[in-house]
């Protein structure tokens, strides 16, 4: 069985979330947790995790990549398990149980996206058309083969259209720095 982790290629990531995922959690999409806000007003970071982070269980941090692993059972038992507890105490679930039935189905969806080869890399794209709530992933595929990931080295996309927006994180650094 495969499930997501959260990696950390550069560190834009603690820049553009409000908290990041530390590399390694397991990860599922985290689209629940705008279920009560207004997608439509989200600013600055907190639009960013909407528009493009997978949700870190240990920390609720956010990531803007994950890569498909190889998992075990336990594994698989411990991120639910995470995810419950989670929900139970930042996230209003009623009970232990009831949460546990809610990230069961989180990390089913989660463990539906690793379809591709171990240590290929995913992407989403979240947007809020017409009263909902759509998803896009897409993976990033070594440019020569497989090979240990190495940021700035993916050329290749697979999946439905890339987002409209872009992001310089070269341009976000060099701010970041002075």
């Amino acid at each position: 069985m495969k499930l997501l982790r959260t990696i950390r290629l550069d560190p834009s990531d603690t820049f553009v979330f409000e908290q990041a995922a530390e590399p390694g959690e397991w990860a599922v999409s985290g689209a629940f947790v705008f279920w009560n806000s207004d997608p439509a007003t989200l600013a600055g970071k907190a639009r960013t995790a909407f528009r493009s982070g997978f949700l870190g269980l240990s920390s609720l941090g956010w990531s803007t990549l994950v890569q498909i692993v190889d998992a075990t059972e336990d594994d698989r038992r411990t991120a639910i398990d995470q995810l419950a507890h989670q929900l139970v105490a930042h996230f209003g679930a009623p009970s232990l149980a009831e949460a546990m039935t809610a990230a069961e189905e989180e990390v089913a969806f989660a463990q539906s996206l690793c379809t591709q080869p171990k240590d290929m890399l995913v992407a989403v794209h979240r947007s809020y058309d017409d009263g909902e709530v759509r998803e896009q992933f897409r993976t990033l595929r070594p440019r020569n083969g497989e090979k240990p990931a190495r940021a700035f080295s993916f050329l290749e996309v697979e999946g439905d259209d890339q987002p409209a927006e872009s992001v310089d994180l070269l341009g976000m650094a060099e701010r970041e720095r002075k």
